[in-house]
Formats: structure tokens, sequence, C-alpha cells
């Protein structure tokens, strides 16, 4: 597991800070180099089972692969909306398709892995655009994905819509989050053994 990413950094990073690349730096200098072709075995990412040290890498991972992957193929917020990293659906489903992409695309793999990898990408696009369009999320403004209440379960109040400013600012702060609260289970598991 890479060790070189500066968490102090993405902890600082406090709700309504504006992040810009002269005051934290791009991405590669705030939380060292996301690297594709890194030294741990290539597997699919179980977004439930991770570790906060483990999910830090596969967020700052996935989050460049996902830019990388929306420039490269001019993909619409349609398909990869700026508040992706809030959708549970949407980042199982960019999570697959990043793992496929590097097992296509590994230099000792076969040499029809990336033609397949293209036509999955084609079958994704639209599980992509169905996502997006049930969960709500769009260029400007996002809204939690929508739960449907059975029988007998608390009602749900409705998810108000916010207004998306500074996407690389609400993923940081995501992901700061994200791995405060999995350092907390870790830390109350280690508190009960």
């Amino acid at each position: 597991m890479r060790t070189d990413i500066d968490q102090p950094a993405l902890l600082d990073i406090e709700a309504g800070d504006s992040v810009d690349d002269e005051e934290y730096g791009c991405p590669d200098q705030v939380f060292g180099t996301a690297d594709f072709d890194d030294d741990r075995p290539l597997r699919p990412i179980n977004w439930n089972l991770l570790t906060a040290d483990e999910a830090l890498v596969e967020w700052l991972d996935l989050d460049e692969w996902v830019d990388w992957l929306r420039k490269s193929f001019g993909l619409p917020p349609t398909v990869v909306p700026p508040l992706w990293h809030r959708h549970d659906e949407l980042v199982w489903e960019l999570s697959a398709l990043h793992t496929h992409w590097l097992n296509a695309y590994d230099s000792e793999g076969t040499p029809s892995g990336p033609i397949g990898w293209l036509r999955d990408f084609h079958e994704a696009k639209n599980r992509l655009r169905e996502w997006v369009s049930l969960c709500g999320t769009r260029l400007d403004h996002d809204r939690r994905t929508r739960q449907t209440v059975w029988p007998g379960e608390d009602p749900i109040e409705p998810a108000a819509e916010v207004e998306v400013v500074d996407r690389k600012a609400d993923f940081y702060l995501f992901v700061r989050d994200d791995v405060a609260a999995r350092r907390a289970i870790e830390e109350q598991v280690r508190a009960a053994a």
C-alpha cells in the first residue's frame, strides 16, 4: 500500500473551503501521486470493507481516473456528473469500470483486453446514464439519491438540492469525512477487542 499521501492536508479542509491549485496544489501535490500501476495486486474494490487508509488511496485513484475518463471520452454530466462520488450507485459502477480498465490495459494482459473494455464501457455508459437520471444529480445541482421507503420503515426526509460550486473542494471534504468515519469504526473495533 502506498504511504506517500499527505493525510493532514486532507484533514485540514473544511466545508466551504475553496480548493484551487494555487492554495492546495494539484491532487498529486496534496495527496501524493495516484499511481495506476503500483504494486498492489489487482482486485475488485469492495467499498464496504476498505480500511480508512485503503479508502483514501482508492478514492484518490478513482477520482483521478474518472477525471481522465470524462476528459478522454468527452463524457457529459448525464453520464459522469461532478458529484459522482456522493452517489453509491455511481461509485460502484465507476469503480468496477476502473478495475476492468486496469485489467484490460495491464502490460501482461491479453492483446484483446482493450477491445473488451471498450465494448463493456459502451454498455456501462448506458447504465451510468440511467443511474444519473434516477439519482437526479446534474452539472450544477445535486441531491441525495432518493430512497423508497418500504412498508414498516420510518419515513425519509426528502433531500434538498444543493448547488455545485467547487467540485474539487466537495470531493476532498467528502473523502475526509469518509476516511474519518472509517477510522472511528476501526477505533471502536480496536477498543472492543
